[in-house]
This record gives structure tokens, sequence and C-alpha cells, in this order.
């Protein structure tokens, strides 16, 4: 048997703004995840859940949590899940930063 030439590519998963549905990989995408205590940001993408990603700009946070998100986690966002989720997405830039040319 004839050995394989060159490098393997490493895997990078892939996943889909529930905002804008632009597929891009896991690592660039802030998860959401619904576990039994509510629904609460993974920074780490590790919770135990069922998960959601958003891109972290609030444009894709404000359509997501008109409810593209809620359907996305098969459940209904409480008052207070959704207050924290408000909170975090004012922090979030209005429009992507644009790359300078170096």
């Amino acid at each position: 048997m004839a050995a394989k030439k060159g490098r393997r590519r490493k895997h990078i998963p892939q996943r889909t703004c529930v905002g804008c549905r632009q597929v891009q990989a896991k690592r660039g995408l802030i998860r959401v995840v619904r576990s039994p205590d509510g629904v609460k940001i993974d920074p780490h993408g590790k919770l135990a859940g069922r998960g959601a990603y958003l891109h972290d700009l609030r444009s894709c946070w404000q359509k997501g949590l008109e409810g593209k998100l809620a359907h996305a986690l098969k459940t209904e966002i409480s008052a207070e899940d959704m207050a924290v989720l408000k909170d975090f997405m004012h922090s979030l830039p209005l429009e992507a930063p644009e790359e300078s040319e170096s």
C-alpha cells in the first residue's frame, strides 16, 4: 500500500448563524445554550444542552432575539433570560470591524 503524500488538513467545524444564516467556523461564533436552568450565553462552547450560534454583531443578535433564536433552541425564552441576552447584545458592535489593508 502506498503512503499518502502531503499533510492532512485539520477538520474545522462549521456552524450557521441563526441571525443572518451565514456559515462560518464554529470558533468565530457565539454559542447560546438551552439548559435546565434556562437560556445562557456559552462563551467556551462547552456547556451541555441544545445550542445555537450567532455572530458577534448586534444586527445578528437583533434578528435572533426576534424569534429565530427561540425557534432554533426549541424553547420559549423567559423575560429574565431575554434581559440578559439583550444586555449582552448592547455590548456588541453595530457592524463588523473593517479589515485594514497593510
